[in-house]
């Protein structure tokens, strides 16, 4: 961890880099009135699909559309916020059993302390699920569409794929958390880190349980008497294990003396993107979409591994962009050099460094001064690996469109396309 004035030293670099967003009014807050969830949103007739010029852009503001009203079923759900004020003066409903009668004052605190707890809610839900490009979530969107091309899509089913495409960035969020929270980050999507913000903290961490309590309870109340239940939560629950086990393979391995980094290897790295990223980002939205449209996993293996790949090599676009992109571009500040990690870059640098070159990255790798950080940066430019990563993106991206080729099924291969034109020489 950096020294107190080393950090703040970058506090006050990012107050000065985000000046222009402390003061941008918060997303819209959910009416918390307890009226009726508004319908689902309509699909309208010959609405076109992502092959024809949809997708994202023409997806984005019904998928909006249907974050505020789960945000506002979650914040109002009384099976949460217990303590409600009955049509008796005086009485509250302390669970959904039974009456207490309790005095007024005391019914007035508890009135009180919910409304403060569903606020509390609304903010963390508003600062962390919707605020990144939701490629993620309308991928679930997008992959249904072309699915179901040659046949209509009801308003129910567009709407229970924006749900789960909402559960994917209600995942993320919390996993992004949680990794700001381990790496001790300070910037993420432009703004703050969620536990940098006063009052926050360490609470992030139970924010971030709930955030996974609330999937569970969107797939109680959308999917629980659909035959696909089982296979859906089986799903969840085992990319929810593999998430965590990436990213305590990440943790761990960045816990190590100096002198175990020189072990560091190609293996280990697809090893920790695979488990921590790929299957989250890229299998769990195309697998939601197959659940969704009828189909058996089971039969979709060489597609999952396809997205594996395509994981990793979005990855190591991340690690590149971790070290030499504008932070103000990518909306955080890169720390894999001081953090330790097992990355794309230095993995790359051990495989070509000579002696003295391996010597200083051993010697400063994983320092959180800025002298350090410069020196493997320039050992990082003498090895000439950004153009070591042009060409491995090249590589990776043949070899993706090559096993995309390889597919039968058109809408399956549609997809695929899809996911790789989204991250293809991104740089951001």
């Amino acid at each position: 961890m950096a020294s107190s004035s080393q950090t703040s030293t970058i506090e006050a670099d990012i107050e000065v880099k985000l000046v222009l967003h402390e003061d941008a009014p918060p997303p819209a807050s959910a009416q918390c009135s307890g009226e009726a969830a508004a319908p689902p949103p309509k699909v309208e007739e010959g609405y076109p699909l992502p092959s024809e010029g949809g997708g994202i852009a023409d997806y984005r503001e019904r998928f909006m559309k249907v974050y505020d009203r789960l945000r506002g079923e979650l914040v109002n759900d009384d099976y949460l916020y217990k303590f409600a004020p009955n049509s008796r003066e005086g009485e509250v409903v302390a669970d959904n059993s039974r009456e207490d009668q309790i005095p007024a004052e005391h019914a007035d605190f508890l009135r009180r302390i919910t409304d403060e707890a569903r606020r509390r809610v609304e903010q963390m839900i508003d600062y962390n699920v919707p605020g990144g490009k939701l490629n993620r979530g309308l991928s679930v969107v997008d992959s249904y569409m072309l699915l179901k091309q040659g046949s209509e899509v009801t308003e129910d089913e567009f709407f229970l794929a924006c749900v789960l495409g909402w559960c994917v960035e209600w995942f993320q969020a919390c996993a992004l958390v949680l990794d700001d929270i381990m790496d001790g980050a300070h910037m993420r999507r432009e703004k703050k880190c969620w536990f940098r913000l006063p009052k926050v903290g360490l609470h992030g961490i139970k924010d971030c349980v709930l955030l996974k309590c609330h999937i569970a309870r969107l797939f109680k109340k959308y999917f629980r008497e659909k035959h696909y239940y089982l296979e859906l939560t089986e799903l969840w629950d085992e990319i929810s294990l593999q998430t965590s086990l990436g990213q305590m393979l990440d943790l761990t391995s960045t816990h190590h003396e100096a002198n175990d980094i020189k072990n560091y290897n190609i293996q280990l790295y697809h090893r920790i993107v695979k488990y921590k990223t790929s299957y989250y980002s890229f299998y769990l939205p195309v697998a939601c979409a197959l659940l969704l449209y009828g189909a058996k996993l089971e039969n979709f293996k060489r597609i999952r591994d396809i997205l594996i790949d395509m994981g990793i090599y979005f990855q190591a676009q991340d690690d590149y962009l971790d070290c030499f992109e504008d932070p103000l571009k990518i909306g955080k500040i890169g720390t894999d050099i001081e953090d330790h990690k097992c990355s794309w870059l230095f993995v790359e640098a051990l495989g070509h460094a000579n002696n003295n070159q391996l010597e200083e990255l051993v010697k400063n790798y994983g320092r959180q001064d800025q002298t350090s950080v410069s020196r493997v940066k320039s050992t990082y430019l003498t090895l000439d690996l950004k153009e070591k990563f042009f060409k491995y993106e090249d590589r990776a991206y043949r070899h993706l469109v090559s096993s995309i080729e390889a597919q039968r099924d058109h809408a399956l291969k549609e997809i695929l396309n899809l996911f790789l034109k989204k991250i293809h020489r991104r740089r951001k």
